[in-house]
Order: structure tokens, then sequence, then C-alpha cells
């Protein structure tokens, strides 16, 4: 290979490298930072709702929904759910973010 085209495939080489970097630094960046989002939205949502009676009864739902991947949605989750949404109608958890929350408290 002469020395001109060996210089080629090379700096090909570092700009591919650091194109998938930067892509990769850029991914990571939205992943995590939606990771936050739905962090915030369930620390919020336990931080009112640990002595909560309706929500409490709910765990044994929680965990069979969360289990099933929302498949399985008991009476008592979704006591949970819809009281849970009448005292913080600002919240903007999903049904499996909030069961989540409901296991962890």
């Amino acid at each position: 290979m002469n020395p001109v085209r060996a210089l080629g495939v090379v700096a090909l080489f570092i700009l591919a490298t650091s194109a998938s970097a930067s892509s990769f630094v850029a991914t990571t960046d939205a992943v995590g930072g939606a990771l936050v989002g739905t962090s915030d939205a369930s620390s919020d949502a336990t931080s009112s709702l640990r002595d909560d009676k309706v929500v409490l009864a709910a765990r044994d739902d929680a965990a069979s929904f969360v289990a099933s991947q929302g498949t399985i949605r008991g009476v008592r989750l979704e006591a949970a759910l819809s009281h849970i949404r009448q005292h913080n109608p600002s919240l903007a958890a999903d049904d499996l973010q909030l069961a989540q929350a409901i296991l962890s408290l």
C-alpha cells in the first residue's frame, strides 16, 4: 500500500471513531436525561404518599402489574392510581412508573 493511501485509511478510521464516540455520548446523555425525569416523577409521588392507606394496600397489585408488564391490573391498583392522580394532577408519570413507585414505599 502506498503512503498516501495508508494515510487516507488512517484519516478515515480516525474520523469514523470520533463520529461514533460523539454519537454514543449524545445518546447516553439523552437516555440519562430521560431517566432523571422518570426518577424525579417517581420520587415526587412517593414522598407524599408514604402513609396513604389506599396506596399501601395496592402493593400486591402493583407487584403483579409490574411483573406482568402491565397486563394484570388489580382493583386496588386501579383505586391507588386514581387516588394518586386526583391528589397530584400535575404528575406526569405513566401507570408503570406509578406502580414501581408504589413498590418502593
